[in-house]
């Protein structure tokens, strides 16, 4: 798996990386800045309200947080969420049951491809992208998209729009660029825009033919168990296409 590596100092200590790993799952559940005397409720930090408040202003110092607006709460940025990705997240995060099952009895492969994103869309909550060589692309749960907070300001919304209008072009540009394994594109390195998160996966149709899978979503989006989705799909994918 890769994404938009970045050189970082390591935080100090473990509890800065705590601190910083349960304001950006918060954020990621809840869309709510978090401010130090909810943390400090809400997870028994063990230490005042005054010593977490001073590691929040310090993760924005470094660029790790930020403060939307006059909200005493913090959020992540990009840096923060690369952070994150790189050292925090959970790695084991395991999809429970078999919830591609249904892919699997599919007679053939647009069938069994839609039937894939749809599913991939049910659990995630986010937009799902599938596409062969890459003339033939289907994706769907764009509606969800609209839908999460993060996109209600009108100027946006407009961008987002504009975005989605782009998908096959963009995923015929990134096509023969992706590596293998499951890649990550967040911020300023995501081709649908710097408000965006998406996960994406190559798959082999036969020896000559490839296709991508994936999810698009906010920054926001729930890394760990994304990433745990787009590898399941993408084993039951390639037993499929044996």
């Amino acid at each position: 798996m890769a994404y938009k590596l970045a050189i970082f100092v390591m935080l100090p200590d473990a509890r800065t990386e705590l601190i910083l790993q349960l304001v950006i799952e918060d954020y990621i559940r809840t869309a709510q800045p978090v401010g130090s005397k909810y943390l400090n409720e809400q997870y028994q930090l063990g230490v005042s309200d005054a010593t977490v408040r001073n590691e929040l202003a310090g993760l924005e110092v470094e660029g790790y947080l930020r403060s939307p607006h006059t909200s005493s709460g913090r959020i992540p940025t990009e840096q923060g969420y690369l952070y994150y990705l790189q050292y925090l997240r959970d790695e084991k995060f395991v999809i429970e049951g078999t919830p591609f099952q249904s892919t699997t009895r599919a007679k053939d492969t647009e069938t069994a491809l839609k039937t894939m994103a749809r599913k991939l869309v049910e659990i995630s909550g986010e937009t799902a992208i599938v596409a062969i060589d890459p003339k033939w692309t289907y994706y769907t749960g764009v509606s969800n998209l609209f839908r999460k907070p993060d996109f209600h300001d009108p100027d946006v919304m407009q961008e987002l729009s504009a975005m989605v209008d782009q998908f096959d072009e963009v995923l015929q540009r990134m096509y023969h660029q992706l590596p293998e394994g499951p890649q990550v594109f967040i911020g300023s390195s995501n081709p649908f825009g710097q408000e965006m998160a998406t996960i994406l996966v190559r798959y082999d149709v036969d020896d000559h033919t490839q296709g991508l899978l994936g999810l698009v979503g906010p920054l926001r989006m729930d890394y760990s168990r994304n990433l745990a989705l787009i590898e399941r799909a993408k084993e039951v994918i390639d037993e499929f296409f044996e």
